[in-house]
């Protein structure tokens, strides 16, 4: 499939509900609605087209750019192209579930994210620290520094209320998957929430929200889920 030929598709996907709701947490026009399920039957055509994914990212319509990071060659986008796509992701679901995911498959994915921890932008940091989510969530054990890890649950301790609101969602959520997927620091990560307590996240046109990673990780002890891996990141 070519690049018109995929807008096209995408545009018959399209549905109005899911398009209010992608509006309502950020996207902005031009979008379609597109769900990530109904993107799978072009996915499996498509499988990875790296050329196709940057002209579909660089073309602004939110599922377009959703769709370049399920075909996006993970490994073939330098730090470069991943500083260029989280440059224009203009909202948290392309930031955390576009860029974030797309560079949980890299090789250097633990590098540039680093980077973006400590880049000082809502977005960037946040989409720093959802790639250790996506990557701890898939990744054995044995690919993570603990003592790294540990010193990064830290660091959430000690700033996560001083963040702006997306990365400080990001950053409660490492906790989070830390507790959940990394046997090694699971107590630490549980004793760590308990610390932090409730957050309130302020969101526009929205009720505040409110997360508790510590209640979060003792419904996933009760329902005995420690340890958990997903097979796969991407739609």
């Amino acid at each position: 499939m070519e690049y018109a030929e995929v807008m096209t598709e995408l545009e018959t996907l399209g549905k109005e509900r899911t398009k209010k709701m992608y509006l309502s947490n950020g996207a902005v026009e031009p979008l379609f609605g597109v769900t990530t399920g109904s993107m799978k039957p072009m996915r499996k055509a498509i499988k990875i087209n790296q050329d196709l994914a940057e002209e579909l990212y660089a073309s602004g319509n939110y599922d377009a750019m959703y769709f370049a990071g399920v075909i996006a060659d993970a490994n073939a986008m330098t730090e470069a192209d991943y500083d260029r796509w989280i440059n224009q992701a203009y909202c948290f679901m392309l930031a955390d579930w576009v860029v974030a995911v797309t560079l949980s498959e890299a090789d250097i994915a633990q590098e540039v994210a680093d980077k973006w921890i400590v880049s000082g932008e809502e977005l960037r940091m946040s989409a720093g620290w959802s790639t250790y989510c996506w990557l701890l969530g898939r990744l054995k054990d044995d690919n993570f520094d603990k003592d790294k890890l540990s010193a990064m649950l830290e660091q959430v301790k000690e700033t996560i209320h001083d963040q702006p609101e997306r990365t400080k969602h990001s950053m409660n959520n490492f906790v989070y998957t830390v507790g959940l997927s990394y046997i090694p620091l699971s107590e630490k990560a549980l004793s760590l929430a308990e610390e932090i307590g409730e957050l309130v996240i302020e969101r526009e046109h929205k009720k505040p929200q409110t997360l508790n990673a510590y209640a979060s990780i003792q419904k996933e002890i009760e329902r005995d889920r420690i340890g958990f891996k997903r097979k796969y990141v991407r739609c």
